[in-house]
């Protein structure tokens, strides 16, 4: 006997074998056992759900002899064996792809006429019916509105929403939905025990995911990694190699890179995986998920049971997971679903991949908001790490490319006047020996280095201003790009406290330091004076 595969070996003939459907099958037992079936049943769902196997299993209970008391058939009568074995007269299954004009239905109409010669129901399972022609869904309708008490039409589709309205309300519909990853693990588990095969609960579960919510996508893909490995223990390696998948530590690895903005070094792992074999569509499939799992690590503490990883696995993905904005996640998670899209109809699918991982990596490459933030990011970290010194003098001609033609004309005021106006004289003392430590801390090599020299090339950025007890300081910046990422750097707790505590430090007094975003920091009154533009060394009169 030639070989059967195991979606069509251990396909389910009776309804405790259907997995994940439970809500379709005990209504149409229920209907069954109180003898109030219909006539006109629409059975929707992605594919592998169990669409056509309950229509099987429902047109045997109806015509069963001798049925069980929940309504299930026997299996052993001779019209169970018939409809099991497909010689049955009474259940004509109609692929609807392939036979979708409107003579093919005129013959269904001509053939529902005779009653059939054993059993009670005619069943008519019309497979892919959304492929039917406008024509052949108008010759349906009559029929299936008023047929004889002695057929059933159970329809099905993947795509209901191209099924007329006019079908739709002459039919109970039945929403298939996708089968849990637990539920085809289990199910796999148990046929691989019937076979005899030994196979690695890790791989199992690979194999389970990789199916989608598809129970015969799942039984395929197993009967793929057993046949490959025949007679060997299924490993989660083997399936890895068989289904050209990448294990995730590749995918933390290149995460890791991308987030650092490391482009080659992202790209020399993308190059190892093609040099591996690896089916690139299926790759980038497997990398989305990896990023979505991700971000559910990144809201929430409690996402065990929903990304069904191991401890170790979780744990990986939680340090991962702090070092990437959520922001930043988003547009990585935009850009491959995008590419997934894509990737599919590619000639180069390397080269689309590889142009996608360039984008994650630069982000200057796009111009949306999520973009430009990110890029302010990558500048922050830079600025963190020490790799980036920005110079006053660069940050000057930075802001000195903005469009000066936008900015007001500020007035000329004397900083001196208003301060000897607002201040008492130990106000004015405190100032100045405040502003004196800033400027000594912008002078000692010691003292920057122990706040971070990109950091106070920042504060470059900022009018420092007065605050409203006239004790405190404030930062002010702007709404530059160049202002906007000083202001995220000083909004860091770190960043103000060490320089407020340096600050205490040089003058033996508590000075608070807060910061602030402004539409524009021109010098107007106390409140927005820049202290470091004060010649503090003029007499204050008494």
């Amino acid at each position: 006997m030639s070989y059967m595969a195991l979606y069509r070996k251990w396909r389910p003939d009776e309804f405790e074998e259907v997995k994940g459907q439970e809500h379709v099958v005990t209504t149409l037992k229920n209907q069954i056992t109180h003898d109030r079936v219909g006539h006109a049943y629409l059975f929707c769902g992605t594919r592998g759900t169990g669409k056509t196997t309950v229509a099987k299993l429902f047109a045997k209970a109806v015509n069963c002899e001798h049925p069980l008391p929940d309504g299930s058939p026997c299996n052993e009568c001779a019209t169970c064996k018939a409809i099991q074995a497909g010689s049955s007269l009474n259940v004509i299954e109609i692929d609807a792809a392939s036979n979708n004009g409107v003579d093919n239905i005129r013959d269904i109409r001509e053939e529902v006429q005779y009653s059939p010669a054993e059993g009670k129901y005619k069943v008519y399972i019309i497979d892919e019916v959304h492929m039917l022609s406008i024509g052949a869904f108008n010759a349906l309708l009559k029929t299936l509105e008023e047929p004889p008490s002695y057929v059933i039409f159970i329809l099905a589709t993947t795509e209901a929403h191209k099924i007329p309205i006019t079908i739709l309300s002459r039919c109970q519909r039945y929403d298939f939905r996708r089968i849990s990853l637990e539920t085809i693990y289990e199910r796999l588990m148990e046929l691989l025990g019937r076979e005899g095969i030994e196979a690695e609960e890790k791989a199992v579960r690979y194999v389970a995911k990789a199916a989608d919510g598809s129970m015969r996508d799942a039984l395929s893909l197993l009967d793929q990694c057993i046949a490959f490995y025949l007679g060997q223990t299924l490993t989660y390696d083997k399936v890895l190699e068989v289904l050209g998948a990448v294990d995730i530590d590749v995918f933390n690895r290149l995460i890791i890179e991308v987030a650092k903005g490391q482009t080659m070094e992202a790209l020399k792992i993308i190059d190892e995986i093609i040099w591996q074999g690896r089916e690139l569509s299926q790759f980038v499939t497997d990398f989305t998920w990896y990023m979505r799992n991700l971000m559910m690590v990144k809201v929430s503490n409690e996402v065990n049971d929903q990304l069904d990883l191991s401890a170790e696995n979780l744990e990986i993905m939680r340090q991962t997971a702090q070092d990437i904005e959520l922001d930043t996640l988003m547009r990585y998670i935009r850009v491959f679903s995008e590419l997934s899209n894509q990737i599919r109809y590619a000639t180069q699918k390397r080269v689309s991949l590889e142009l996608a991982i360039i984008k994650l990596t630069t982000p200057q490459m796009e111009s949306g908001m999520d973009s430009i933030l990110d890029r302010l990011r990558v500048l922050e970290r830079k600025v963190d790490e020490g790799a980036m010194n920005i110079s006053p003098e660069q940050l000057a001609a930075l802001s000195a490319n903005e469009d000066r033609r936008s900015e007001p004309v500020e007035e000329q005021i004397n900083r001196e006047e208003i301060l000897k106006k607002e201040l008492t004289p130990a106000q004015y003392e405190d100032m100045k020996t405040v502003m004196d430590s800033i400027h000594q801390i912008r002078s000692t090599q010691e003292l920057r280095d122990r706040i971070g020299q990109g950091t106070m090339n920042l504060l470059d950025m900022a009018s420092i201003n007065l605050g409203h007890d006239k004790k405190s300081i404030v930062l002010s910046f702007d709404g530059s790009p160049q202002g906007q990422m000083a202001f995220r750097q000083f909004s860091k707790e770190e960043h103000r406290l060490a320089l407020q505590d340096l600050v205490g430090e040089l003058t033996g007094k508590q000075v608070d330091i807060t910061c602030q975003s402004k539409d524009s920091i021109a010098e107007q009154d106390i409140g927005s004076v820049n202290l470091s533009k004060v010649n503090f060394s003029i007499d204050v009169e008494e």
